[in-house]
């Protein structure tokens, strides 16, 4: 094999090979960004009062587990196959310490979490980041007068309901004004 057939060879090689991996970066980027399908609502009659929530995962008993914070409405959407099984009121990050929007894959769990910056309990934690956003329990009546350092508070009894259905890998979608057509 001469040189210049095997300098194209390698040309063609690296070629193929850069189409694939940008088709990999592409598919990942879109599975990160890809927002939760969404088939049905539950139906309440009143807005939640704080410590309330909705949770019926009898609706769906399999699929994939999505949640959705959203920070304008101070409310925790949970998804099964694209059925909602679960609503709470949260709390999020005050301005000086925002909870930051974006799609956040769960990391790791621990029921019994201390916080090891702020010394707290955080119940039913669920990582978020490796910078220390996570969602968990933050006490029986949530109320949206309150905030945290940039985690997602939850009524300590729903993040234990929660905390038992959610996986590692499950994604969680911070974003706000989440389906005006369904929840306004």
């Amino acid at each position: 094999m001469n040189r210049r057939s095997l300098l194209s060879g390698l040309a063609r090689f690296l070629a193929k090979a850069m189409v694939l991996l940008l088709l990999v970066s592409t598919s990942e980027a879109l599975a990160a960004s890809r927002v939760p399908i969404v088939y049905s609502v539950l139906e309440t009659d009143s807005p939640l009062e704080p410590g309330e929530y909705l949770w019926e995962p009898q609706r769906a008993p399999s699929g994939r587990l999505e949640i959705v914070a959203d920070l304008a409405r101070d409310t925790l959407y949970v998804y099964r196959g694209g059925v909602e099984i679960g609503r709470t009121i949260l709390i999020y990050g005050a301005d000086h310490k925002p909870t930051p929007l974006g799609s956040f894959p769960i990391l790791q769990k621990n029921a019994r979490h201390i916080s090891n910056l702020y010394g707290a309990p955080m119940p039913y934690m669920m990582r978020l980041t490796w910078g220390g956003i996570s969602i968990h329990g933050s006490g029986e009546f949530v109320e949206n007068r309150w905030a945290t350092h940039g985690c997602i508070g939850l009524p300590d009894e729903f993040a234990a309901l929660l905390f038992k259905v959610a996986r590692v890998g499950d994604r969680v979608t911070v974003t706000r004004n989440w389906l005006p057509q369904a929840y306004s």
